[in-house]
């Protein structure tokens, strides 16, 4: 169940331009919870998989399809409790660990995002993205609580300033569904934590508004999709009324989650504040559904462009096969895969980390044997605050004289005139 302390955030009746509403105690807090359920938001009917209506006939058989595919009673009715999962899922030998002595960070998963793996075993790759084990109390060398050093470049509460023209801005500390190797672990789901409030949004944008340095906003979190469509509102208007931004970006993983939040009424928000892009953070091709193929439709077509980042996960989505999968069902959605991340050596994460070298191994796996457009990006994330790092297979083989040897996807060599010092025009000089 969801508390007071965290939940998505709605702001001051005063920053809405709809006809005033009768006054609440509620809302003498500088923001309130999401409205309650209601159904007036719809819009083209929401599509529901045969794998979530198996699930739904066997454990929500009396919710209609009205409140299904209504995204506030996905996250009121978040399984946030083991005795809760067990119910619905067998639990492993280390999921059950994981039950009886806890695990760092909450367990929250939505109806329908459980429902793409209700009937699969643990080793299915997306059950072992979301579902805590045992493993996440082991610390091993070289974790670290912040191992990015975000909380070293934040000249404000919630906001990162580690490029020299973008900034990172922490909307909220809240998700719709707590990943099990979140960089962002020591803070998202915390009620000690608390990005997403008025005060820490203002000094945030009134850094922002007073460095002129930066063009590039990203808002993230936490995810900045659980907010209100009035929340989301006010926060693109303010920052899109700073002059020397020019770019605003959301990172997300509602469409995989929670894809019931994107209605035509948040499009019709989003669409307002051009040139807006967003984010998607995808794991695995499970999470790919007739449900999140209508997110990205409604996003696409209200003209945001998509890109997707994917951190590289051991025994998850490792593999040529698997990643390719996943790449060309993105972009068969219209989004272009953007990064494949080297997974962050956050405290507990040890059992998802490949080696750097698995991550050069998948590139390599697609370059050649795929479209470009279906080739992300792989990079580190240098711990300290270093940025990110691509890291690519190496396709020179080295120089032979005036010729540069190359080799292609296949491993066959090829040289290219290529001299090291510029020949001379033979002119002279005048």
């Amino acid at each position: 169940m969801l508390d007071s302390g965290d939940v998505p955030l709605e702001p001051l009746p005063s920053v809405v331009t709809a006809k005033p509403r009768k006054r609440q105690t509620l809302l003498t807090l500088p923001f309130a919870p999401f409205p309650p359920t209601r159904t007036r938001d719809r819009g083209p009917v929401f599509p529901v998989g045969p794998k979530t209506q198996a699930f739904r006939n066997s454990f929500y058989p009396r919710v209609a399809d009205a409140q299904w595919n209504d995204w506030r009673w996905q996250l009121k009715s978040r399984i946030t409790s083991y005795q809760d999962l067990g119910s619905m899922l067998a639990l492993s030998e280390a999921e059950q660990a994981a039950a009886n002595c806890g695990a760092p960070l909450p367990l929250a998963i939505t109806p329908y995002y459980l429902s793409l793996f209700h009937d699969q075993g643990p080793d299915n790759g997306v059950r072992r993205s979301i579902v805590p084990t045992g493993f996440e109390r082991l610390v091993n060398p070289g974790e670290a609580e912040d191992p990015l050093g975000e909380d070293h470049h934040s000249p404000v509460p919630g906001l990162v300033h580690r490029y020299p023209d973008r900034v990172l801005f922490l909307t909220t500390d809240y998700c719709a569904a707590y990943c099990r190797y979140c960089t962002r672990s020591r803070r998202v789901g915390k009620k000690a934590c608390s990005s997403g409030n008025r005060k820490h949004w203002d000094a945030a944008i009134d850094y922002i508004a007073r460095t002129p340095s930066v063009r590039d906003v990203l808002l993230s979190g936490g995810d900045p999709l659980t907010m209100s469509d009035a929340a989301l509102d006010y926060l693109l208007g303010r920052i899109r009324a700073i002059p020397h931004v020019e770019v605003m970006r959301i990172g997300t993983k509602a469409p995989m989650v929670l894809p019931q939040r994107i209605t035509p009424q948040l499009t019709r928000v989003l669409r307002r504040y051009h040139p807006l892009m967003i984010s998607v953070h995808c794991t695995h091709p499970g999470e790919l559904s007739p449900e999140s193929a209508e997110a990205f439709k409604r996003l696409a077509d209200a003209g945001i462009p998509l890109g997707s980042q994917t951190v590289l996960l051991k025994g998850i989505n490792d593999d040529v096969p698997t990643l390719k999968s996943l790449m060309h069902g993105l972009l068969k959605n219209r989004v272009r895969p953007y990064y494949l991340y080297h997974c962050d050596p956050v405290q507990g994460t040890g059992h998802f980390r490949t080696s750097v070298a698995k991550g050069v191994e998948m590139i390599e796996g697609l370059r050649g044997h795929t479209s470009g457009y279906a080739i992300p990006t792989f990079v580190v994330d240098a711990p300290g605050g270093g940025g990110k790092i691509p890291v690519n297979p190496d396709y020179i083989v080295g120089q032979d004289g005036d010729d540069l040897v190359l080799r292609n996807f296949e491993k066959k060599q090829f040289r290219t005139h290529d001299p090291l010092t510029a020949p001379a025009c033979g002119m002279g000089d005048k």
